[in-house]
């Protein structure tokens, strides 16, 4: 299957479980599981910049089109695509993820390297979605509490994601 196919089938995949299962749960009101940010972090590592950032714009709009949030998640989105690729540096090793893998991944990167990868990604993601949503820090602790809930809530569903639907090589 080809890397095209693949990423207009997991954008679909990802965008559908978002939209008719994840958001129609909200625990204590401090965790909000987003999964649907995967599509941005397993795309192919010699994607450009300005490719990931339209990519992550797409994504983030059609989301916002079901949710009528006003570009919040595009803008979140457009965010970590940008920072993507410096995230990716700073982990890769001398010789580059680019020679073992074409997509990031757990078998690609490693498990370790690829939980970090997550994690600081969906950290970014989910302050910049729930700083906009809040739009103000009248009540930190609450901000704070909600983006660490909703980063463990999101990596956990990412780490599930890899499990069931990654093959080993």
């Amino acid at each position: 299957m080809s890397i095209l196919l693949k990423n207009i089938i997991r954008f679909i995949l990802l965008l559908l479980i978002q939209v008719f299962v994840l958001n129609e749960i909200l625990l204590h009101q401090l965790v909000s599981p987003y999964l649907y940010m995967l599509f941005i972090l397993a795309l192919p590592f010699n994607l450009p910049r300005p490719a990931l950032m339209f990519l992550g714009l797409l994504m983030g709009l059609a989301l916002d089109m079901f949710m009528n949030t006003d570009g919040m998640h595009a803008a979140a989105c457009v965010f970590i695509a940008y920072l993507r690729p410096f995230v990716i540096n700073i982990l890769s090793p001398q010789g580059g993820f680019e020679t073992t893998q074409k997509t990031p991944s757990m078998t690609s990167m490693g498990v370790s390297q690829f939980l970090i990868y997550a994690a600081i990604l969906v950290f970014l993601h989910h302050t910049v979605y729930f700083l906009l949503e809040v739009f103000g820090l009248g009540n930190p602790l609450y901000l704070i509490m909600k983006i660490v809930f909703s980063t463990l809530a999101s990596l956990f569903l990412i780490v599930l994601y890899e499990l069931l639907f990654f093959s080993k090589k």
